[in-house]
């Protein structure tokens, strides 16, 4: 189809994840004719919806459906294996195309800003959930998981996945579609201590109640929490929606026996990582005991090391700054102002406001940068996706398709363990090869 009539808007969005398709989503949903082409680097779709969300949460990845039913639309166009800097410029697809939206998520690990995290053993969620995830980035990582005590540190959802996945069984974990080669490292470590280490109470943690109670429900794994940490009781009744489920979760995780399973997982409130210590390999973590004073965290002065082999710090992540863009160091995103960086060039998701909010959060975000660009951007007859085409011939670059990408997840099904959804590939030459068949 050609898309260089001077009526068509053109619009290409970097980074095939949520952010990215609710936008694309938006941008064709109306009576304008826009056509749209979702690029990205990867020869998959979908983001962090397949190489994000933990393996054993199947449910959640089942808005890859509504994704699919967005790329069926006449207008809109997966363009995969085309990496932004390596394959074509920023400038180039501005030339290109009337407008650009950055939806290129946040996939850099936060630094913790303290002595040792350089040391090996230290992994951040971003490399340790892409390596369990079957992420191209990270095939190659192999932790050692020889250890038998694992810190993870953070209090959000992330970090209860990294030690659910840690703490599960191979039979719990069959219906997932956790990488082979996590699998085997994993399900063979000694792993028998796993501590989650958040700074502040258990009233400032980010978890969801249903990751909470998932952690009181595995085979292998007894969860516990010093009941001394947890609020007076008296405090729950003034507590409502997820607060209170998560505060009865903990109170029945208190009651659990340290001697009821063979691992333990250790839920370890008001303590502040300090230093991570070893010579050239992780052997402890040094924590501060905190409390809060009007709002604020402060050290106590007391201080413990906890043993530790593998650390793996959950604390948030970093937006990939891009040459020329004005990138905000303090929030790990574009600068922006409600997702337009400057004429033509916009941002939406964790690209444009930090990494914050869930899956969902995506979808009225991506409206708001759509409607944006209808309001602000004009056809301008620029060549769209014909100019692009132009030169992925000219390069010769050996892009992916939806259609080829179907080819793809049809042979991850097919190569599937028993109840397993997927066996799936992280190679990406590999996915190349048969996308091309």
């Amino acid at each position: 189809m050609a898309t260089n009539g001077a009526g068509i808007l053109n619009v290409a969005i970097i980074g095939a994840g949520p952010a990215g398709y609710y936008t694309a989503e938006a941008l064709t949903g109306g009576a304008r004719e826009v056509h749209v082409d979702i690029i990205d680097r990867l020869p998959t779709p979908f983001g962090l919806i397949r190489a994000g969300v933990a393996p054993d949460h199947q449910s959640i990845k089942n808005v890859s459906r509504r994704y699919e039913a967005t790329n069926k639309r006449e207008n809109v166009r997966f363009v995969g294996n085309l990496s932004l800097g390596r394959d074509i410029t920023l400038a180039e697809l501005r030339e290109l195309y009337d407008a650009v939206v950055l939806a290129t998520g946040a996939g850099k690990d936060r630094p913790l800003g303290i002595d040792g995290e350089k040391l090996t053993g230290v992994i951040g969620s971003a490399s340790f959930v892409g390596w369990y995830n079957a992420h191209p980035d990270y095939k190659d990582l192999k932790p050692d998981l020889r250890v038998a005590s694992v810190a993870v540190i953070g209090n959000g959802n992330v970090a209860l996945d990294v030690a659910r996945v840690l703490a599960k069984t191979a039979s719990e974990m069959a219906n997932s579609d956790l990488a082979d080669h996590a699998a085997g490292t994993i399900h063979g470590a000694p792993i028998r201590d796993i501590h989650i280490l958040g700074r502040r109470g258990p009233l400032d943690a980010s978890f969801t109640p249903k990751e909470l109670g998932e952690l009181n429900q595995l085979e292998n794994c007894v969860t516990l929490v010093d009941r001394a940490q947890l609020p007076d009781e008296s405090l729950d009744a003034s507590l409502s929606g997820a607060a209170k489920k998560n505060m009865a979760t903990l109170r029945a995780i208190a009651t659990n026996k340290p001697d009821a399973k063979p691992v333990r997982l250790h839920l370890q409130f008001y303590r502040r990582p300090m230093a991570i210590l070893g010579d050239s390999c992780v052997c402890g973590i040094r924590l501060e005991e905190t409390r809060v004073e009007n709002g604020t965290c402060v050290g106590t002065g007391v201080t413990e090391v906890l043993p530790a082999g593998l650390v793996v710090p959950c604390i948030g992540y970093r937006t990939s700054p891009i040459p020329d863009v004005p990138y905000s160091e303090r929030y790990g995103c574009f600068e922006n102002d409600g997702g337009r960086i400057s004429n033509g060039l916009y941002c939406v998701g964790w690209a444009k406001r930090g990494p914050t909010g869930t899956i969902g959060t995506n979808k009225p975000d991506g409206a708001e940068v759509a409607e944006k660009i209808l309001q602000e951007v004009s056809p301008s007859g620029k060549t769209g996706r014909d100019g692009l085409d132009h030169i992925i011939r000219e390069r010769d670059l050996h892009i992916v398709t939806f259609q080829n990408w179907k080819k793809i997840e049809a042979n991850e099904e097919a190569s599937a363990h028993s109840g397993a959804p997927r066996k799936k590939l992280v190679d990406v030459s590999e996915m190349v090869r048969i996308a091309e068949s």
